[in-house]
């Protein structure tokens, strides 16, 4: 437990969990090291052959993400960023003989007509949703320099694949932020200004699954300890929800009367998204333990806590 860990993206909103769970499982605190992106600027070679300077792990956390809207203004970002950054860091930590190397995949790696529940052995059956596909494939592309660098090098590295997060702490900004938050900050707003209707993307049939960002950084903790295998692993929590009762749900907690208002003309993503989690409960003990109504009531009145806004 005196392994010296680099944890990129650490000062985020997921990684802020790892960063405690990593702790709670006996490692230092003083050797989790955490540099923000104006320290360390990860697209830059020289930046991640100082990162992983006298480290013996490295869980990759840190990505440029966001919602479906994101996506679709900045695939070429999306799509460069998340690559050179993963290739570059991978690349020095073998040659800085890292002992173990943790890579954080995506849920949009997964073809769009995948059968449910997704399985890993699915991963290449097809081609990712259009919207996701830059930043998905960009993220996949860890899985198979994970798997070659085992092969030729002998090099320890594991990847993860994560559902869409959500809890504290997320990414409310509406530029940015994934569906959850976005929801949130729409019927808030909507409540608050006493509006007669509130207008969500999309039709409401697609569906998604989510895990809490607690559990996530858990599954993400215990697999650093335990998994050393070059097999993908899905992390989430095997519950299905379609876009439709996701809204009726974040209204009912909110508080919301008004009409819910389709915008048809907006796309809905990839059409259904649930993973088969058996691999993560048999290969590491991880099994997702928060109630999908408790998470999103503890993610609202953190956000309410957070944004006091007049209820006139």
């Amino acid at each position: 437990m005196n392994q010296k860990i680099l944890l990129t993206g650490g000062n985020g909103f997921l990684g802020n969990f790892v960063k405690k769970e990593l702790i709670s499982a006996g490692f230092k605190s003083q050797h989790i090291f955490a540099p923000s992106h104006s320290e360390l600027d990860l697209t830059k070679l020289e930046d991640c052959r100082q990162a992983v300077k006298n480290i013996d792990i490295v869980v990759h956390l840190a990505a440029k993400v966001g919602g479906i809207g994101f996506n679709r203004e900045k695939p070429g970002e999306l799509f460069y960023d998340n690559l050179i950054m993963g290739v570059q860091l991978m690349e020095e930590a073998r040659k800085a003989n890292v002992k173990k190397f943790v890579a954080i995949g995506t849920v949009c790696a997964y073809p769009k007509f995948t059968p449910v529940p997704f399985s890993e052995n699915d991963l290449w059956i097809g081609y990712p949703e259009e919207t996701n596909a830059p930043y998905g494939l960009a993220k996949k592309m860890l899985l198979v320099q994970s798997q070659a660098y085992r092969q030729q090098y002998g090099f320890n590295s594991i990847y993860l694949l994560p559902v869409n997060l959500y809890g504290p702490g997320d990414n409310f900004d509406p530029s940015s932020s994934h569906v959850i938050p976005a929801l949130i900050k729409k019927a808030v707003e909507a409540k608050q200004s006493n509006s007669s209707a509130l207008e969500v993307w999309g039709t409401g049939t697609a569906s998604r699954e989510f895990l809490y960002v607690e559990d996530a950084a858990k599954a993400i903790a215990l697999a650093t300890l335990k998994y050393d295998k070059s097999d993908p692993v899905n992390i989430g929590s095997g519950m299905e929800i379609s876009i439709k009762d996701l809204i009726e749900k974040i209204v009912s907690i909110v508080g919301f009367k008004g009409q819910i208002v389709w915008d048809k003309s907006k796309p809905d993503g990839q059409p259904r998204r649930c993973l088969d989690t058996s691999r993560a409960e048999k290969e590491f003990g991880f099994k997702a333990q928060t109630d999908f109504t408790l998470g999103l009531q503890k993610t609202i009145d953190w956000y309410l806590s957070k944004n006091i806004h007049s209820d006139n």
